[in-house]
C-alpha cells in the first residue's frame, strides 16, 4: 500500500483490503504476532492495533517486522505526537475516533493513509470541504448505524466509510451493502478469551468467517 503524497483519497487502499477491518486490543506485546498470523491466514490482512494500552506500539513494530503480509495500522489516535510515534513504529495506516485540525494536519503531514473518525453530516462535509473522502464512521450503532449512513449517501455520494462500533456478524452484511461502505471495523473475530489462551485457531477461523462476509453483505469496493 503506497499513499500519494499529498494523499487526495488518504485511505482508499485500507477500505478494499477486506470487508472487515479487525479492531485490536493487544495488552502483551507477545501475542502480537501469533494473533496478527491468525488474522491473515484467515483472509484479514489489515489490522487496526488500537492505541488502548502501553503494549500497542511494540506490537506494531513487532507484527511490521515479523509479518509481512500484514498491514498494521494504528487506531485511537488522538494527538498529533501519537502520529509521529505511529509512523515511527512503523504503522501503515493511521485510525482516530474523531478529529481536530492539529489531529488532521499532523495525519497529512506524516504522509500515511488515514480514516478520520465522524458522526454527524456536518463533520463529513468539513472532512470533503478539505480533501479527504474516506473515513471511519464511530460510534455507528449509536450514531445512527446504517439508516443514518444510507441517509448521507444521496447528499454526500463522494463520501465512503468505515463504520465501526457495536458492529458483529449478524450486523456487518447490512452495513456492507450500502454504496457508501467500503468495510466495517469491528472486534469479535479477535475474542479476549481466545488471545489470553492463545487460541489461534479459532481466532483465524472467526478471521476466515467474517472474510467470507464480502459475499454476504455485498463487495468491499
Amino acid at each position: 500500500m503506497t499513499p500519494a503524497s499529498p494523499p487526495s483519497s488518504p485511505a482508499a487502499s485500507v477500505l478494499d483490503l477486506a470487508p472487515v477491518l479487525p479492531v485490536v486490543v493487544v495488552s502483551d506485546a507477545a501475542d502480537a504476532v501469533p494473533l496478527a498470523r491468525a488474522l491473515v491466514a484467515g483472509g484479514l490482512p489489515a489490522i487496526e492495533v488500537t492505541l488502548r494500552t502501553p503494549a500497542a506500539l511494540r506490537a506494531i513494530r513487532a507484527i511490521t517486522r515479523e509479518v509481512p503480509r500484514a498491514v498494521v495500522g494504528a487506531g485511537t489516535v488522538i494527538t498529533p505526537e501519537q502520529v509521529g510515534a505511529c509512523a515511527a513504529a512503523g504503522a501503515r495506516f493511521l485510525v482516530s475516533p474523531g478529529w481536530t485540525r492539529s489531529l488532521l494536519e499532523a495525519m497529512r503531514g506524516v504522509g500515511l493513509p488515514f480514516l478520520p473518525g465522524v458522526s454527524t453530516a456536518s463533520e463529513v462535509v468539513a472532512l470533503l470541504e478539505r480533501g479527504v473522502r474516506e473515513m471511519k464512521f464511530f460510534p455507528a450503532q449509536a450514531a445512527g448505524g446504517t439508516g443514518y449512513l444510507r441517509s448521507l449517501a444521496g447528499p454526500l455520494p463522494q463520501a465512503r466509510f468505515c463504520p465501526t462500533g457495536g458492529i458483529g456478524p449478524t450486523t456487518a452484511p447490512e452495513y456492507l451493502s450500502l454504496p457508501n461502505v467500503g468495510c466495517v471495523g469491528g472486534s469479535w473475530m479477535v475474542p479476549a478469551d481466545a488471545v489470553t489462551a492463545g487460541d489461534w485457531t479459532r481466532i483465524e477461523q472467526l478471521a476466515r468467517a467474517a472474510a467470507g462476509l464480502r459475499d454476504a453483505g455485498g463487495t468491499c469496493r
